[in-house]
């Protein structure tokens, strides 16, 4: 049967798939949500059937660093043997633009919660902002949010807390911000670009800015713009680009930018001090 060929081809390459790549995440899909709608697209267009589960092929896919459902941006995705790199990703360096909104607090750092707090903003200046914005550059403490992907005897920190168990503050941890700028100031506004380490909460710096302003802050939009060598202006494949050809291709242009297969190794023992736990 021709049309059996055609399909068996498809498939073939879609399973000979190897290595990382980069999608964008729009807001309002978990991390999780993106990654399944991907696998569909691409199991359906290889004509996989996946119900049938005849001794079927797995398709190995995952993604390293979940974003929020609300954060926008980078998210990359491993495939074939690029899932066991995914842990390296982590570690990584990540960029982001985020708004923070001045005189107000939520219960999950972010536009998502219930607004717990309300204080005057007006005396705050674009001159403060910059100043206190030194106070968190380099290596920093930070206390991770309760609503987070932060696990708790296996389950997630942010699922206990909707589910209305109590759930106590994780200790403040050291994270490291390589670089911190003011891009807007405009009042009750602020965005800033910020460049991180792994296991790093945004959310958790916006309200801890609000603090030292003498205030409260909450974060209102957030975008990944970088993760580890990918950029979302250059690699960052949109929904009408998940197809298997076009992953082909970026699996090929991005094996340029990852380090050589053989210091996989190395590169698992660089960051001793750095537990992979995947955070937005």
């Amino acid at each position: 049967e021709a049309g059996g060929v055609v399909l068996g081809k498809s498939a073939d390459k879609l399973f000979s798939l190897s290595g990382l790549f980069a999608v964008y995440k729009p807001k309002g899909p978990t991390s999780a949500g993106v990654l399944n709608l991907l696998k569909e697209r691409l199991l359906a267009e290889a004509g996989v059937q996946t119900n049938g589960n005849k001794r079927n092929q797995v398709l190995k896919i995952g993604h390293g660093g979940t974003l929020d459902s609300a954060a926008a941006g980078v998210l990359v995705v491993g495939i074939g043997k690029g899932t066991k790199m995914l842990r390296t990703m982590l570690a990584g360096s990540k960029k982001y633009t985020a708004i923070g909104l001045l005189g107000k607090a939520t219960d999950t750092l972010d536009a998502t919660g219930k607004v717990t707090e309300e204080k005057p903003y007006d005396q705050v200046t674009k001159g403060d902002l910059e100043n206190v914005l030194q106070k968190f550059t380099g290596v920093i403490m930070q206390v991770p949010p309760l609503y987070s992907a932060l696990k708790k005897d296996g389950e997630r920190l942010s699922t206990l807390m909707k589910r209305g168990e109590a759930v106590e503050a994780k200790p403040a941890r050291p994270v490291r911000v390589y670089s911190l700028s003011l891009q807007q100031f405009q009042p009750p506004l602020f965005t800033l670009d910020v460049e991180c380490g792994g296991g790093f909460y945004v959310r958790s710096l916006v309200s801890d800015i609000g603090k030292e302003l003498s205030t409260c802050a909450t974060m209102q939009e957030l975008t990944r713009t970088k993760q580890g060598p990918f950029t979302l202006e250059e690699h960052a494949l949109y929904e009408d680009k998940w197809t298997i050809d076009e992953i082909a291709r970026s699996l090929e242009h991005c094996t340029s930018l990852l380090p050589g297969e053989p210091s996989h190794k190395k590169l698992k023992t660089e960051h001793p001090g750095e537990t992979a736990v995947s955070c937005e």
